[in-house]
């Protein structure tokens, strides 16, 4: 199932979407999307909606160097554990909207990758039973303000502006393998990403078990699990896509903030 949340011409709502291209349709959930959605009976054609950011979450938790040759373009080492960093929710865009440059930073980096979409309240959830607590999956845009972040040593400024943390266009409930997914980035149709899941380091078992170790996980929190080779600088009127297999395209244009 594709999950998404939509503003529609009576307002904001989970959806489901069915079908492809332009018979798709989304069937508004009531409430919320955890479990067994319940339906209001409205659809409209996917084309009469706008697609929001699937999910708000709490918080977004992120994981940084988990591809080996990501690392080794910045001349960093790859951690034995499981590297994580906080986005906050406010830095949380949908499908469409624009990310925003900050007038304090001199580049601003778009980072394809997965995330992965907690359904429940966890703790200290064993890698065995961690896909038992996973709502779905998204693609997101772990954008960085990079000079910020080697002048602060530290990540939290770079990685929390607002319109930093692109997710979509949906949450996508039934992957065969999401260890195993092609993950693409575009800038204005050129390729600069062309990675896979397979090359994580620490898969994403392991990442739901570690982070739920350090902190309670609640449903609608999103787990950034990385970002292969290939990142590089985005500027003003640019458009940055990113693809991954099963799931869809997120695409966001970049003006000056």
């Amino acid at each position: 199932m594709r999950l998404a949340r939509i503003a529609h011409p009576g307002g904001v709502a989970f959806a489901a979407i069915e079908g492809d291209g332009d018979d798709a349709q989304v069937l508004e959930i009531a409430e919320h999307p955890f479990g067994d959605p319940n339906f209001t009976g409205k659809r409209w054609p996917l084309a009469d909606v706008r697609l929001l950011a699937p999910i708000l979450p709490s918080k977004v938790i992120a994981v940084g160097r988990n591809y080996a040759k990501h690392a080794a373009e910045f001349g960093n080492e790859v951690p034995q554990s499981p590297m994580l960093f906080l986005k906050p929710s406010t830095s949380v865009i949908g499908p469409n909207a624009a990310i925003k440059l900050p007038p304090a930073a001199g580049r601003v980096d778009f980072e394809g990758e997965l995330a992965v979409v907690i359904g429940q309240p966890v703790k200290n959830v064993p890698a065995a039973r961690a896909a038992s607590v996973v709502l779905g999956y998204t693609v997101a845009n772990d954008v960085s303000a990079r000079d910020l972040q080697k002048a602060d040593g530290q990540w939290g400024r770079a990685k929390g502006y607002d319109t930093f943390c692109p997710l979509g266009p949906w949450i996508e409930t039934k992957l065969p393998d999401p260890g195993n997914l092609s993950l693409k980035s575009e800038v204005d149709g050129q390729l600069k990403q062309d990675g896979t899941t397979a090359d994580l380091i620490h898969k994403i078992p392991e990442l739901v078990e570690f982070v739920s170790s350090v902190m309670t996980l609640l449903p609608g929190d999103v787990i950034l699990t990385g970002t292969p080779e290939g990142v590089g600088p985005i500027t003003d009127g640019q458009q940055v896509s990113i693809t991954v297999e099963g799931i869809g395209t997120l695409t966001n244009p970049v003006v000056q903030g």
